[in-house]
Order: C-alpha cells, then sequence, then structure tokens
C-alpha cells in the first residue's frame, strides 16, 4: 500500500486536459478516475488533502445542470433532446436546491442522476477554474460563493444551475 493508501502498483497523477487527479498502474498502463478497488479511502483523503494544492486566484468547483429548450445545446447525456422550457427547468432545479439546502442529499450525490452535464459522472465536479474560464454569469456565482457553500438558481447560456464552491 502506498502513502496514498493505494493499492500496489498505482499512483495519482494529475490530468492537465481535465485538470483533475487520476489513477495510474504503470505496470497494466490502466488508468482511471475512481480509486482502484482496494484502496484506503481515509488514507487516500489525507494524502490529496496534503498534495492537491490549487493555484493562486482559482477555484474547485461543482454543479448540477438542467437544460432547457432555449440552451445552446438542448440535449445531453440522459435526454438526446429536451424540450422542457426555462420556467419548467427552473422549477426542477428549485426542487433540487430545496432537497439540498435540507440536507436530504448533497450537490453531487443529485448530481449523478439529475444533471444534464457530464461532469455528472465526476458529482458535477468542474475541477480547479479561474476566471475568465467559464461562463460570466457562472464565473460571478462560483467565486462569490465561500467553500461549502451552494448557490440559488443560476441562468446562463448553457441552461439553469445550482453550484457548489467545494475549496
Amino acid at each position: 500500500m502506498s502513502d496514498a493508501g493505494l493499492p500496489s502498483g498505482w499512483e495519482v497523477r494529475h490530468s492537465n486536459s481535465k485538470n483533475l487527479p487520476y489513477f495510474f498502474n504503470a505496470s497494466s498502463k490502466e488508468s482511471r478516475w475512481e480509486p482502484p478497488e482496494g484502496t484506503d479511502v481515509d488514507k487516500l483523503k489525507a494524502y490529496m488533502a496534503q498534495n492537491t494544492r490549487k493555484p493562486e486566484g482559482k477555484i474547485h468547483a461543482a454543479h448540477l445542470l438542467i437544460k432547457h429548450r432555449d440552451s445552446r445545446r438542448p440535449g445531453s447525456w440522459k435526454e438526446p433532446t429536451i424540450t422542457r422550457t426555462k420556467e419548467e427547468a427552473i422549477e426542477i432545479l428549485k426542487g433540487h436546491e430545496r432537497r439540498i439546502k435540507s440536507g436530504e442529499i448533497s450537490l453531487g450525490g443529485l448530481a449523478q442522476t439529475e444533471s444534464d452535464c457530464s461532469s455528472a459522472r465526476k458529482n458535477g465536479d468542474l475541477g480547479i477554474f479561474g476566471k475568465g474560464e467559464m461562463q460570466k454569469e457562472f464565473e460571478e456565482v462560483a467565486f462569490a460563493l465561500e467553500p461549502g457553500q451552494v448557490s440559488g438558481v443560476v441562468d446562463t447560456a448553457s441552461g439553469v444551475h445550482l453550484i457548489q464552491r467545494l475549496e
């Protein structure tokens, strides 16, 4: 077992394209986003907290996106063609917001099944980003949040979002 709590042969690497850590096995050449079987999760969390530093001026956030028929790309991994109105998307998102803020479920847990963004498979995690890398409306809200805080409804060309600042 490594210092990171990973099984023998596995290491943590960093994806430059996604700006996220991933797991790599040098002998099998396997790479994956999820920790491999046999990982000591508590040890991995401690390792990641010590060895992952976000660059100055950047934040780490996740989101839950609900698209509508007027979104710039009205389709998703869940639905090839989205026909709901913007008002319907906002009502769906407000329902999700109530569940998150009541403590019933986390934004990440809900994003896995309900988000129209491909980041759903990563609990809505968008990684670390700086100013000028996201849509203006999204960025303004994300940077104004405190770590752990969840926004209200944020409207962008992509659809409507709930944003959680992770760090």
